[in-house]
């Protein structure tokens, strides 16, 4: 049977770092002296240094939310964050394109695969972006929206499908996700710590049958009972309002402990056989669930913690960013894909080195 094998990773982020902005910003919305202290216990302890929005800076260098910014003065309704995403999805993606073309030959791809959930337009970001890469028009598009954090393991899970149907297809899988678009104008306490997590970046990966990079193998999806009001994104007039509970983490540990789940995780491998897990780095608490829900050792997730630190949580573009990290280093040898979303679901992958 033939293995899809993710060849090379490409990434991409904006210039513009928000971080800091964003806290001064939403502390200074948060009016009780307990609350505002919780965020900024919460803030300091998110392992979030930086991230990056594809907003332009403010006159003088200011943030979106200061004098001349996007967020400033009246909050901007869908359609004008809309019209941002046609424009800067594309061009944010072709970077990640664009990185990937410097580490492998993208010459004759056969399937594009696009992930996001931040925004719509049409013609799709795919019909856009395979227009400006020159790709002919009998190339096999397929938009995977609106997914979530996890659609990164299921627009490669396509990829692995495609290729092992097709052993001659060369599939480009793009994920691209613009999270500071959905500024809410919010007081509250625990919507204004799930925007502290989002970031902008997008990337692409090239899956195909040659031996080169990681083989994928025994992809799973499972679905946490009761658990759909979790994480919900709600497309409102300003823009698409997120919800994430902070029951989610506990949910994920507690799901992790479960035998039937680890089995089916674990694929029949011995835990000490997986040198490598990338986990979708949806937060600080969730890699601390994931760590102790697997009793992981310390360090285990070092790649989703270092993502986490330097990009914050980009949706379905964060996978594969820890997936481009384990890529370079050769120790990296056999791993799990893991990720988690709205539903609450888990979905992932088993990965190995090509010899």
């Amino acid at each position: 049977m033939t293995t899809a094998f993710i060849n090379a990773i490409g990434t991409a982020v904006p210039e513009h770092d928000v971080h800091d902005a964003f806290i001064d910003w939403a502390s200074a919305r948060v009016e009780e002296p307990r609350a505002r202290a919780v965020f900024a216990r919460m803030a300091e302890r998110s392992g979030i240094r930086h991230r990056w929005s594809v907003l332009p800076q403010a006159a003088g260098g200011g943030s979106p939310v200061e004098p001349g910014g996007f967020y400033h003065g009246a909050v901007p309704g869908t359609g004008a964050r809309m019209e941002v995403y046609a424009e800067a999805a594309p061009r944010l993606a072709l970077k990640a394109v664009a990185d990937l073309s410097e580490a492998v030959d993208l010459d004759g791809i056969s399937h594009l695969v696009v992930a996001s959930c931040t925004g719509f337009v049409a013609p799709g970001i795919d019909q856009i972006i395979a227009a400006e890469l020159g790709l002919p028009g009998e190339v096999e598009r397929t938009l995977v929206g609106f997914m979530g954090c996890y659609a990164a393991v299921s627009s490669l899970r396509l990829a692995y499908h495609i290729v092992r149907s097709r052993p001659e297809a060369r599939v480009l899988v793009v994920t691209v996700e613009l999270s500071t678009l959905h500024l809410q104008d919010e007081r509250r306490l625990e919507p204004l710590l799930a925007m502290l997590q989002f970031g902008d970046g997008a990337t692409a990966s090239l899956v195909t049958a040659e031996a080169q990079g990681f083989g994928m193998a025994d992809p799973f999806a499972a679905t946490l009972p009761d658990s759909a009001d979790l994480i919900r994104w709600h497309v409102g007039d300003h823009g698409f309002a997120m919800t994430l509970s902070g029951e989610v983490p506990g949910r994920i540990a507690e799901a992790l402990r479960d035998e039937a789940f680890r089995e089916r995780l674990l694929a029949g491998a011995d835990g000490g056989e997986i040198d490598s897990w990338a986990v979708h780095a949806g937060g600080r608490s969730v890699l601390d669930a994931v760590e102790h829900g697997l009793t992981l050792p310390q360090g285990a997730l070092a790649e989703s913690r270092d993502v986490l630190a330097r990009f914050g949580n980009m949706s379905s573009s964060t996978l594969p960013f820890v997936l481009a990290e384990q890529l370079q280093r050769p120790e990296r040898r056999r791993g799990v894909a893991l990720a988690f979303g709205p539903g609450l679901a888990a979905e992932g992958f088993h990965f190995r080195r090509a010899a």
